[in-house]
């Protein structure tokens, strides 16, 4: 049996901290009722039979299955069930809330947020003012529910990683919410997870990869040769051998944001569109708001990769594309290979999703001169884009918008007041 020596391992007092279906509980708090006990779904577009199930609260997860991604027709009629509108900027409020109360009990380098309704917390340094670790897990605890009435579930590790599995496999089960993982856990915790896939970082198409390899558990992923892991999967595959150890290296206060990020951008319409004039208006704006991003952030793109999703009454299901271009952040540029890839592959189904993502990011410090247009027509394109990207900053996006995004198909003037996609 393949064991680890944790000796030399690096071993802090790590919380990650989850508010349980935060966007139901911040409903129902609102609305008077205990968020543990109500029947709350959060739900987009609620309208209609394709309305999307953003949050539920924990009784309708337990007692009717519905659950975040569950449709408008999938609730049984006649239940208990309310479904309520989302509040985007509410919860936007309450999530500094939260954040605020972190910041009692840690120094701001010692707090991660991992996303709107989860953290991770180094408590090391915490001790001599709030106690154990278990006792200030407990406290943070306490406070958010005296102050604001949610519930948070918290896993305590030696590092995020298994703060992080002990969160999601065995605190949101605890009576009071909270579990502890450490080393010397391993082979009670981390490697009974069952099935693989309920493993932080391990998805369906990772554990297709490793079922090829006859791993079909954690511990047998623990027990594979990382010298075989590495060579067929590279850095991930040894990466995952450590994880199925429980070895994370990584130090919240050295936490840094990477130059490569996600740029891209995808909506559900609000109903199935036919006409390819008007789905095409729609990837235009779309197009025309990730080039704004990418130059915002200075950065250019070198693959364009666009999704287009049919209407559920669509055998077919759609189609992904993806094309390599000469990196750029121009909106005509990108406008064009996205309209490029529709039109070559769209065969007159309705639509009803679309999503454009970039790829092969890279910084530009310089003016980067396209081969195909001379250099005076790329420093006035370059020019004329600024002077856009300034008056939409100022006076928001719908300042200045295309004569198409008038017609019936544009969906950018009225999604311009939403946060995050929903209402705020």
């Amino acid at each position: 049996m393949i064991k680890m020596n944790y000796s030399k391992e690096p071993r802090r007092d790590i919380l990650c901290i989850d508010v349980t279906s935060f966007f139901a509980s911040v409903e129902s708090v609102r609305l008077g009722l205990h968020p543990l006990a109500s029947y709350v779904v959060v739900m987009s577009k609620a309208d209609q039979d394709g309305g999307l199930v953003l949050a539920a609260a924990p009784r309708v997860k337990k007692e009717y299955g519905i659950k975040t991604g569950s449709r408008r027709y999938e609730i049984p009629k006649h239940s208990f069930i309310q479904i309520v509108e989302p509040h985007m900027t509410l919860y936007l409020k309450v999530n500094a809330m939260i954040n605020a109360i972190f910041l009692e009990f840690v120094a701001e380098t010692d707090l991660h947020l991992y996303s709107i309704d989860e953290s991770f917390l180094d408590v090391t340094a915490s001790h001599a003012l709030y106690g154990s670790t278990k006792e200030i897990a407990l406290k943070i605890q306490t406070t958010i529910w005296q102050r604001l009435r949610l519930f948070v579930t918290i896993g305590i590790g030696d590092n995020p990683l298994m703060a992080k599995l002990a969160l999601d496999n065995a605190a949101k089960k605890e009576k009071n919410g909270i579990a502890e993982w450490h080393y010397k856990d391993v082979p009670e915790t981390l490697w009974k997870i069952q099935p693989i896939t309920e493993m932080w970082g391990i998805g369906s198409r990772t554990a297709s990869n490793l079922y090829r390899l006859g791993i079909d558990s954690v511990y047998d992923l623990s027990q594979y040769s990382v010298h075989s892991l590495k060579k067929i999967h590279g850095t991930i595959g040894e990466q995952l051998f450590y994880h199925a150890h429980g070895i994370d290296q990584s130090i919240i206060s050295q936490k840094y944001t990477p130059l490569s990020r996600s740029f891209g951008k995808s909506q559900i319409l609000d109903r199935d569109y036919i006409d390819a004039y008007e789905i095409e208006v729609v990837i235009r704006e779309m197009a025309d708001q990730v080039a704004a991003r990418l130059r915002n952030h200075h950065a250019q793109t070198g693959m364009i990769h666009l999704t287009i999703r049919f209407s559920g009454e669509i055998l077919d299901k759609g189609f992904n594309q993806q094309l390599k271009i000469f990196p750029t952040s121009s909106s005509q540029k990108i406008i064009e290979t996205c309209l490029f890839l529709f039109r070559k592959h769209y065969n007159n189904e309705p639509v009803r999703q679309l999503a454009i993502s970039c790829g092969k990011i890279h910084y530009q410090s310089d003016l980067q001169l396209d081969l195909f247009e001379s250099a005076e027509q790329t420093i006035s394109r370059e020019e004329l884009e600024k002077v856009i990207d300034r008056i939409r900053f100022k006076y928001g996006y719908t300042s200045l918008v295309h004569a198409s995004s008038l017609t019936s198909g544009g969906t950018a003037i009225k999604r311009s007041g939403l946060v995050s996609g929903h209402q705020g």
